[in-house]
């Protein structure tokens, strides 16, 4: 049944790209308003022939990769104290809650002038996107943790250590996966932002560039990556989730 309703799922996929090229083709008298859905293949075609898609992909894949591991790492940690010790937690919380309702992109031109421009203007971006989700996620998974399994544990001599790491941490890991899962996505999607500020190479610069140029296939192009990768990134923490916590969450 799971298979079969996988298979479903393309349909209506599939109803909607046909209705994209047949009303590009028969209703749509400028190609470089709305492009056919086959002649943007044919440019992506082209793009990855020439290596410039995978020149500018492998780019912007490098500074998510780093903004986005950092700004876990850092929001991991900080989560876990939050969570972990009520002292901190009462100090931290009200400045956490007024920065963190600040979008990502809000930062924009406080990094601009911090950072200038160049590779870690986009790095400092996904970082701060990164960052405020998992220390939300983390501290509220530990947070909400049942004291009485924390009590049991120390009555039986367990140390704090042994205690976030065998109790805690462990059963605060859906919402730590949540985190990820969400964090993954908006990295792919301030990214493209990020560098469409005169930064030369990456996929919101190619994006820029043709949209100067009035390429839409290109456009589209770049936008089909960014999807792309925000559903792969979604669907490996969702996939991680489920092998480390399916068992017992």
């Amino acid at each position: 049944m799971q298979r079969i309703a996988f298979q479903w799922s393309f349909v209506p996929i599939l109803v909607f790209l046909g209705l994209w090229e047949i009303i590009a083709r028969l209703w749509i008298e400028n190609p470089a308003l709305l492009p056919p859905f086959s002649n943007v293949i044919g440019e992506c075609w082209r793009l990855l022939e020439s290596g410039v898609l995978p020149r500018h992909f492998l780019r912007s894949l490098l500074r998510v990769i780093i903004g986005f591991v950092a700004g876990s790492a850092a929001g991991l940690f900080m989560g876990v104290l939050m969570g972990w010790k009520a002292a901190i937690h009462r100090t931290l919380h009200p400045v956490m809650s007024l920065i963190y309702p600040i979008p990502a992109l809000g930062w924009l031109p406080v990094f601009m002038l911090w950072f200038g421009i160049g590779e870690m203007l986009p790095i400092a971006i996904i970082f701060t996107c990164s960052f405020f989700p998992m220390v939300y996620n983390t501290q509220t998974g530990i947070r909400s943790v049942d004291r009485n399994l924390v009590r049991a544990a120390r009555t039986l001599g367990a140390s704090d250590l042994k205690i976030l790491t065998t109790i805690l941490i462990p059963l605060a890991l859906p919402n730590i996966f949540t985190g990820l899962r969400l964090e993954s996505g908006m990295a792919w999607r301030v990214i493209i932002a990020a560098e469409m500020v005169a930064i030369p190479t990456g996929i919101g610069a190619l994006l820029m560039r043709a949209e100067s140029l009035v390429r839409l296939d290109i456009v589209i192009v770049c936008l089909m990556v960014l999807s792309l990768m925000c559903f792969c990134f979604e669907r490996f923490f969702l996939f991680l989730e489920r092998k480390t916590t399916g068992r017992w969450a």
